[in-house]
């Protein structure tokens, strides 16, 4: 990767904020090598270019970093491993298991997890309905996944009772807000600022109601 990406990726860190190594610096260059490789041949984004791979993709999934909490994240429909893959650098010490129903972007997925040594990493081939965990997730996130209504109602039986929903969206979802079931609550919605990102982009936050 040229030191104009390497330069780029850590002023976008600066902004957001964030304290990283480098050697996450390095894992987080050596992820985005890996996707523009492998992008022509398995389609894995529509975005072609490294520095909007790296604006749009990376600089994006952590955008979200401070808001998730949780030691067991699921992140559904991740795609090539997005946020999944930026979030597991940043958290060596949480668990992270990758799903997409594709099974293209889960070998490119065991490809990343390989090469990077990602012994917190876990990717999973399956439709989200269909997955039957040992235990359920503290946290299940998703980045254009589906309607907020859908991802909650899809994934209610991964997450645990006092479990979080993390769901990216451009514009502010009003209208899916406004068909979520009853028994969920949002908690926050967190307007993101992705260096180098026009447009809007926001982070809804959905608890399980209590009662």
């Amino acid at each position: 990767m040229s030191k104009q990406l390497e330069d780029l990726l850590c002023n976008g860190i600066e902004q957001l904020s964030l304290t990283v190594t480098d050697q996450q610096i390095s894992l987080l260059l050596e992820y985005l090598q890996l996707l523009e490789k492998w992008n022509g041949a398995y389609n894995l984004t529509a975005i072609r270019e490294p520095e909007k791979m790296l604006r749009f993709h990376l600089l994006d999934s952590l955008s979200i970093i401070p808001f998730i909490h949780g030691d067991r994240i699921l992140d559904v429909g991740t795609g090539p491993g997005l946020p999944g893959i930026p979030l597991a650098i940043f958290y060596p010490e949480r668990q992270l298991t990758l799903m997409d129903s594709n099974g293209k972007k889960t070998r490119f997925l065991f490809q990343v997890r390989t090469q990077l040594d990602l012994g917190n990493v876990i990717e999973i081939q399956s439709r989200v309905e269909a997955y039957q965990p040992e235990k359920p997730f503290d946290a299940i996130t998703s980045r254009a996944f589906t309607s907020l209504a859908d991802m909650v109602e899809k994934t209610k039986h991964l997450i645990s009772t006092t479990g979080r929903f993390y769901a990216m969206k451009g514009q502010y979802p009003e209208e899916e807000l406004s068909v979520l079931p009853k028994h969920y609550n949002v908690v926050a919605s967190h307007r993101l600022q992705v260096p180098g990102v026009d447009g809007e982009r926001h982070l809804i936050e959905i608890e399980l109601s209590a009662s």
